[in-house]
């Protein structure tokens, strides 16, 4: 009966039923949460770890059917290494090397040229979940092993299971145990902040819903895009950006499922309680910025954070922020596939942010940018330099979507390769421009 009905719903949204039945899920979170606040608060651990475990399971089993063997698996082994293995820097390496090995052979299996929702996709997920198990996570955090119950209620948690928002083990625990309210012994005073999140998430997937059949992926493959003035492609490549982020915006953003349990709170800011703890985007941020910066550190940030922590950090030895840099995106490339679109992404992102940085250097030395930054043209130059931002925000998402080599390099070839070529050039000119507008007493200074 299930069958039919989403089926019909799918049809009825234009939407592939797997896109149905993951936003579903991710809504039934809510009903979730509110019979853990009603019901199961005041129950004894071992009841909260098991209500979560089951109803996780129950949504992986909607999605994917059969296929959650492949999770359960994973979870099996990081506990039976916790168990058998212990606090040890060997523990850490092997989870983390048979974590990835096993979404990496699950990417190689069952990856195609489209989007996959399929069992990777939360796979991804709890892997990065799996491997916070690590030494130096529980030595700093939690005071024993966790439970095979508590491992698997905390992986299998309905708010974060399938798409995140990543958290940790020891926050999850604090949720069990009651600690993460604004009123202790009792349930949070959360809906209103979970009611609001969720209709700021549902205003952002009702604007993709709405604009996502007029900026699809496959029309950069058609001869009317070819067809279209120089001016038409670099357009479309901004508005498709503006429009294909939302998808992702839309399902991070509805995660007042973890405000409504309480897994959102974060203490108390300026007498007021914050329940910002699993935000994953700021979207306030994320659509006024003009920065390329700005916006990817509010996007997607517990798994920006995580990799931070995980790797960024851990590569302190090689004694070169560049170098750990480019290590950590291309952990984050292979994380998120083999197609040859994410390494080009990723490489592209770290060229344009090095850019960026350098552009930013220049206008805060430069006593004549600085002054100009700052008059009253502002607003006209921030009209241009958001134009720019999506414009060349929209230039790398292009390889991230459209996955395979033969595709970009259509779309790319169409546009003459112009976010390379401006990209390349500014790189090459900044350090004339620096010389040039920057008084040699400043540059000694900074050389210095």
């Amino acid at each position: 009966m299930a069958a039919p009905l989403l089926e019909s719903l799918s049809e009825s949204l234009g939407s592939p039923e797997p896109a149905v039945r993951l936003i579903l899920s991710i809504l039934i979170g809510y009903p979730c949460a509110l019979v853990y606040r009603r019901f199961l608060f005041y129950q004894s651990t071992t009841v909260i770890h098991l209500f979560h475990a089951v109803s996780g399971l129950a949504l992986a089993a909607f999605n994917f059917g059969a296929q959650i063997y492949h999770s359960a698996v994973c979870i099996l082994i990081q506990f039976l290494m916790l168990r058998l293995m212990g606090r040890t820097v060997t523990t850490v390496l092997c989870s983390f090397t048979f974590q990835m090995v096993y979404l990496l052979a699950g990417y190689y299996y069952t990856a195609t040229e489209e989007y996959d929702i399929k069992w990777t996709m939360p796979h991804c997920v709890l892997t990065l979940k799996l491997d916070q198990l690590s030494s130096e996570q529980r030595n700093a955090a939690l005071p024993s092993v966790p439970s095979l119950l508590e491992v698997c209620g905390f992986s299998y948690f309905y708010g974060g299971f399938l798409v995140g928002p990543q958290f940790t083990l020891r926050s999850y625990q604090k949720l069990v145990a009651g600690e993460l309210t604004d009123c202790p012994g009792k349930p949070p005073n959360s809906v209103i902040p979970a009611l609001k999140r969720f209709a700021l998430g549902f205003l952002c997937l009702t604007i993709y819903a709405i604009f996502s059949p007029y900026y699809t992926d496959g029309y950069y493959l058609t001869d009317e895009y070819e067809a279209q003035p120089f001016w038409y492609r670099c357009v479309f490549i901004l508005l498709w950006a503006k429009v294909i982020l939302y998808k992702y915006v839309s399902c991070w953003v509805i995660e007042g499922v973890c405000i409504l349990s309480g897994l959102g709170y974060n203490g108390v800011v300026d007498g007021e309680h914050q329940w910002d703890a699993c935000a994953n985007m700021k979207v306030w941020r994320f659509e006024t910025t003009p920065l390329f910066g700005g916006t990817i550190s509010s996007f997607n940030i517990n798994t920006n954070a995580w990799a931070a922590r995980h790797v960024f950090k851990r590569l302190k030895f090689l004694g070169n922020k560049t170098l750990s840099h480019v290590a950590t995106l291309l952990f984050l490339t292979v994380w998120h596939g083999h197609h040859s679109g994410y390494i080009l992404c990723f490489s592209m992102e770290f060229f344009i942010i090095t850019v960026e940085r350098q552009a930013l250097a220049l206008v805060r030395d430069s006593p004549l940018l600085s002054k100009l930054a700052n008059s009253a043209l502002y607003p006209l130059i921030y009209v241009v330099q958001q134009f720019f931002h999506w414009l060349f925000m929209g230039y790398p998402l292009v390889p991230f979507c459209l996955f395979t080599y033969d595709k970009w390099l259509k779309v790319y070839s169409s546009v003459y390769f112009c976010g390379h070529v401006f990209f390349l050039v500014a790189f090459l000119i900044m350090p004339y421009l620096r010389k040039a507008l920057v008084p040699k007493k400043e540059r000694s200074q900074k050389q210095d």
